[in-house]
């Protein structure tokens, strides 16, 4: 648009441009929503991979742990949440202390084992053979094969005179206490170019053995609740073969 001021002055011209057209942006929502997807996926395939590397049981640990232990008592005054608790610590608390008991007895057992090598040059060398450890199960037991030092005649269930007194010792320090044992026999393996695996009868074969031995000693049959052969299902060594594999499990149960 032109304008004059007067006739002969300079002529001022004022442009007006159009305002250019504004595009702006889309917008960072999808950015939140990607984000909140792909979080969702990470969760899913974690969840997935946890539930793939624990067992069973560690999932039941698990799912107790986030569940609250309140136990619902019909008849009880209110909604019985309150009782329920109650008899839920109330019925922990005798476990607790079970399981408390059962460690200090484990304690004493594995004290008489050890004290009785202190009589001799001789016991001491026999106890090499033992090797104890606390399981789920109870006080594991465990009598096994040292180098050169075979607790069995070669692959058969005749026991080695160093075995006849490592049960006598086993014997006496368990009739110091009143729980039910088992016995486990384990084996090392075999060439697998044999016809016939001996493994089988001869972990049971062993197993029984032990127990003859333990109640010739003087302990009662009547505790020993289980007698089984593994076989060499149950190796303590990576090598299968190895005749450190060769051991008897004597379980003083919980």
């Amino acid at each position: 648009m032109a304008a004059q001021q007067g006739s002969n002055g300079p002529s001022i011209i004022i442009k007006k441009s159009a305002p250019a057209e504004d595009h702006g942006h889309h917008g960072g929502a999808w950015k939140v929503a990607y984000a909140d997807f792909v979080t969702a996926m990470m969760a899913f395939f974690l969840l997935m991979w946890l539930l793939n590397a624990t067992t069973e049981k560690q999932r039941a640990g698990l799912a107790d742990y986030f569940n609250p232990t309140i136990v619902h008592m019909p008849g009880a005054s209110g909604d019985g949440t309150q009782e329920g608790v109650r008899h839920a610590v109330e019925q922990s608390l005798p476990d607790s202390q079970k399981a408390a008991e059962f460690e200090q007895l484990a304690r004493e057992v594995q004290n008489r084992l050890t004290g009785t090598g202190a009589e001799s040059m001789q016991l001491t060398n026999l106890l090499r053979h033992v090797v104890t450890r606390m399981t789920d199960e109870g006080l594991v037991i465990e009598l096994g094969d040292l180098v050169d030092e075979p607790l069995f005649v070669e692959d058969t269930a005749q026991p080695q005179p160093a075995l006849k007194e490592l049960t006598g010792i086993v014997a006496r320090v368990l009739s110091h206490v009143r729980n039910d044992l088992a016995i486990s026999g384990h084996v090392r393996a075999y060439p697998e170019t044999l016809v016939s695996s001996p493994v089988w009868a001869l972990s049971d074969a062993r197993a029984h053995a032990v127990r003859n031995l333990i109640e010739r000693a003087g302990l009662e049959a009547r505790r020993i609740q289980r007698v089984t052969g593994y076989a060499d299902r149950r190796n303590r060594l990576a090598n299968p073969m190895s005749p450190a594999n060769n051991r008897i499990e004597v379980i003083l149960l919980r």
